[in-house]
C-alpha cells in the first residue's frame, strides 16, 4: 500500500519505506497472482515467486499508462523520491526475489543514490525493531520482531534526511482516535475499519502542528487494531522519534472482510475491493488522501456525514460488514450490543449508525 500511494500521490509525497512489498500494481487486480507471484500466501505448494517473476518491464508500462490518462500523478514526480527498503533474508511471504524486483522498479524512475535497500537482516516476514516483538526469525503475530535493527527510525532518517536522536523515555504525544467514515462512506464494506488514529507528539500539540511534518503509517496484513489492539500503534518504532522531530503520525486502519474477501485485514493491494485500487480514485486510496489533505490543509474538508445512516440487511450480513457481531449465535449490534436475534440469512434488520462503529436498531426517516 505504500508504494501504491507513494506512485499514484508522487506530487504530494517525498518518499517511502516499504518493508517486505512489491512492485506498484504487481498483483494486476489478480488474487492468484497476490499469493503466488508477489507472495507466497497462497497454498504451500502454489508459490511461484522467482528473480524477475513480477515482470518489472510490464508493470512499468502498466505505470506510464496510468500517469498519462490522469489516474496516478506523473511519473516524474518519482524523480526526487527518497526510497527506503528493508527484506529479510528469512521471509518466506515476500521472498527477497519480490522486493529486488521493487528495487529494479523504482531504479526506472529514481536515481539510485536515493534508494536504500537493506537485505541482508536475518529477518522473518515482520517489522523489524530493536526493542520490541518476536524473536527475529518468527512467523507469527503480532509480526514485529526483534531483531536488534530499529527499521521505522531508519527508513524516516532516510526520507527526512538529519534527525534529531529518539526520545528514551516512554513516547508523550497523545493517540486521537477519529471517525473514518467521513473519509469512506460504510468503510467496513470496503476493508477499512470505523476508526483511524493520530499520533499527534507534544510539539504540534499546542501549534495547530505548524512547521510539523506528516507520515502515514501503514500497517501490514493482521497488524490492524481490530485484530492486535494497540500493539502496532505503540511498537512499531514510529512514535519516539515523532516526539524528538515533530513529526505527525497518521495510521490509518484497514479491516476484514470475512470470510474470504479479506480475512485478513489487508490493504487493497489486489483488488478484493475496488478495481481502482491502485489509482487515485481507488476507495481506500482517496480516503487515506482525503485524511492527509485535512492533515496539511491541501483541501478543503470533506462536508459532514449526515446525522445518522442506516443499513437494512439479513443479520448475518451486519456481522460480515463489521455492523454487528457474534454471541450465542445472536447477532448483536457494535457499540449498542442491542440483541437483533438469531445471527442467520433469514432474520433482516435495521441498524441505524449513531457515531464511530455504534449502532443501534432503529430505522430513518
Amino acid at each position: 500500500m505504500a508504494v501504491q500511494f507513494d506512485v499514484a500521490y508522487s506530487a504530494s509525497v517525498m518518499g517511502a519505506g516499504v518493508v517486505a512489498g512489491g512492485p506498484y500494481y504487481c498483483a494486476q487486480g489478480s488474487v492468484a497472482t497476490a499469493t503466488t507471484v508477489c507472495s507466497c500466501t497462497g497454498t504451500p505448494y502454489s508459490c511461484r515467486v522467482t528473480a524477475g517473476g513480477t515482470g518489472v518491464a510490464s508493470l512499468i508500462k502498466l505505470t506510464d499508462q496510468n500517469a498519462a490518462n490522469g489516474t496516478v500523478d506523473p511519473t516524474a514526480g518519482l524523480a526526487s523520491h527518497r526510497i527506503w527498503l528493508l527484506s529479510g533474508t528469512a521471509d518466506s511471504i515476500v521472498p527477497q526475489a519480490v522486493m529486488n524486483d521493487l528495487q529494479t522498479y523504482y531504479r526506472h524512475y529514481i536515481n539510485t543514490a536515493n534508494i536504500f535497500y537493506k537485505q541482508d537482516l536475518p529477518a522473518q516476514h515482520a517489522m523489524p525493531t530493536d526493542n520490541y516483538g518476536n524473536n527475529c526469525d518468527k512467523l507469527g503475530s503480532p509480526y514485529i520482531n526483534n531483531c536488534g535493527y530499529d527499521a521505522a527510525g531508519e527508513l524516516l532518517k532516510w526520507i527526512y534526511g538529519s534527525l534529531n536522536n529518539r526520545t528514551s523515555a516512554s513516547p508523550a504525544g497523545r493517540f486521537i482516535e477519529f471517525d473514518q467514515t467521513e473519509f469512506l462512506s460504510d468503510p467496513t464494506s470496503h476493508g477499512m475499519a470505523a476508526s483511524g488514529y493520530l499520533y499527534l507528539p507534544p510539539g504540534c500539540d499546542s501549534n495547530g502542528g505548524q512547521g510539523c511534518r506528516l507520515h502515514v503509517v501503514f500497517h501490514g496484513c493482521l497488524q490492524d487494531a481490530g485484530t492486535i489492539g494497540d500493539t502496532w500503534l505503540r511498537h512499531a518504532g514510529y512514535n519516539a522519534w515523532a516526539d524528538s522531530n515533530r513529526i505527525v503520525l497518521l495510521y490509518p486502519q484497514a479491516a476484514p472482510i470475512y470470510p474470504m474477501t479479506n480475512p485478513n485485514a489487508c490493504w487493497d493491494w489486489f483488488n478484493y475491493d475496488d478495481p481502482h485500487y491502485a489509482q487515485k480514485t481507488g476507495h481506500q486510496m482517496a480516503a487515506v488522501k482525503q485524511m492527509v489533505d485535512r492533515l496539511t490543509g491541501g483541501a478543503a474538508p470533506p462536508p459532514p456525514p449526515p446525522p445518522s445512516q442506516c443499513y437494512t440487511a439479513s443479520n448475518r450480513d451486519h456481522v460480515l460488514a463489521g455492523r454487528a457481531h457474534d454471541s450465542l449465535f445472536r447477532a448483536l449490534a457494535n457499540g449498542s450490543n442491542q440483541n437483533m436475534g438469531f445471527d442467520n440469512i433469514f432474520i433482516h434488520t435495521t441498524l441505524k449508525r449513531t457515531g464511530p462503529n455504534f449502532y443501534v436498531v432503529g430505522s430513518c426517516p
